[in-house]
C-alpha cells in the first residue's frame, strides 16, 4: 500500500510541476528585451555597377518596406552602383539569413520588373553586430559611401570590414568571380 501511495504522489507532484512550470517561467521572464544592431553588406553579382543613381532611392525604399514588414527597423541604407549597406535593428523572431534572403530575392525581381535590368545580388553577405554606442558611427559611415569609395574600392572596404571584425574568410570565396562578358 505504501509503495502505491508513493508512486501516486510522485506522479501527482510531476503533474503539478508540468502544469505550472510554464506559469513559473512566465513569472520570471515576462518579456524579451533585445538591442540587435546588424550592419549587412552585399554586392551585385560579379560586382557589376548595375544600380543606377536615378532609381537608387526607389530601390532603397522598396528594401526598407520589405524589411519593416518583417518587424525590423532600418536605421540606415545606402546603395552604391555595385553593392549595398543596410543597417537594421533586428527583431529577434527573424533570422538574419531569412531577412537578407527575403529582401535580396524580392528586390532583384523589383529591379528586373521596374527598371528592365537583368539583375542579381551576389551569393552570401556580410553581417556585423554593432553595439548601441556604435550606431551613430555606422550610420555616418553608410551615409558617406560616395566619399568613402573615392578612396577605397568595394572589395577593399569589404575585406577591411572582415578583418576589423576578425571574421575568418577565404580570399578566393569573398565574391563571385568577376563577370568577363
Amino acid at each position: 500500500m505504501r509503495l502505491r501511495c508513493a508512486a501516486t504522489s510522485s506522479l501527482f507532484i510531476r503533474a503539478i510541476i508540468e502544469q505550472y512550470s510554464g506559469y513559473i517561467l512566465n513569472l520570471t521572464m515576462a518579456n524579451t528585451y533585445t538591442q540587435l544592431g546588424i550592419h549587412i553588406v552585399t554586392g551585385v553579382k560579379y560586382r557589376q555597377a548595375l544600380i543606377d543613381p536615378e532609381w537608387r532611392i526607389r530601390l532603397e525604399r522598396y528594401i526598407v518596406e520589405i524589411i519593416e514588414k518583417r518587424k525590423h527597423k532600418v536605421l540606415k541604407i545606402y546603395a552604391m552602383p555595385d553593392h549595398i549597406h543596410v543597417f537594421v535593428s533586428l527583431h529577434p523572431a527573424d533570422a538574419i539569413s531569412d531577412l537578407v534572403g527575403a529582401w535580396k530575392s524580392s528586390s532583384s525581381s523589383f529591379i528586373v520588373e521596374h527598371f528592365n535590368k537583368e539583375f542579381e545580388w551576389q551569393r552570401g553577405y556580410g553581417a556585423f553586430s554593432v553595439s548601441k554606442k556604435g550606431w551613430p558611427a555606422v550610420k555616418y559611415y553608410i551615409g558617406n559611401q560616395e566619399q568613402h569609395h573615392g578612396i577605397a574600392s568595394f572589395r577593399e572596404e569589404y575585406v577591411e570590414m572582415l578583418d576589423e571584425q576578425e571574421v575568418e574568410y577565404y580570399e578566393r570565396y569573398i565574391f563571385d568571380d568577376v563577370f568577363l562578358g
